[in-house]
């Protein structure tokens, strides 16, 4: 019966996470995220420009929580998330738990 109810609140709280649609950052947030990502980004792949998607929440100390990226390769993914998980943003959210989908475009340097 344990199971079951723990099961049950864990099925509830995927509900609830997946039923939130992210939004676009404010272009104060968005600034903050390409500048800690740098200018010098290179990846291995044989595109010099590629399109990526950052879904990620920010917490309640105001640093960045990176949950997924839809990166070509595990190598672009792991460089994306080594770059921004747990970095500090001036960024107060009212909305805990709040998902951002942010689009970028690197160029291969």
């Amino acid at each position: 019966m344990k199971k079951l109810i723990i099961v049950a609140a864990v099925a509830l709280f995927t509900l609830n996470i997946s039923a939130a649609e992210p939004v676009k950052p404010n272009e104060s947030l968005r600034s903050e995220i390409v500048s800690l990502l740098g200018d010098n980004l290179t990846f291995n792949l044989d595109q010099s420009e590629i399109s990526i998607e950052v879904l990620f929440t920010v917490n309640r100390n105001g640093e960045l929580i990176i949950i997924a990226t839809n990166a070509p390769d595990k190598s672009t993914e792991l460089l994306i998330k080594n770059k921004l998980n747990y970095k500090k943003v001036d960024f107060n959210t009212n909305k805990p738990g709040e998902m951002f989908l942010l689009p970028l475009k690197i160029k291969n340097s």
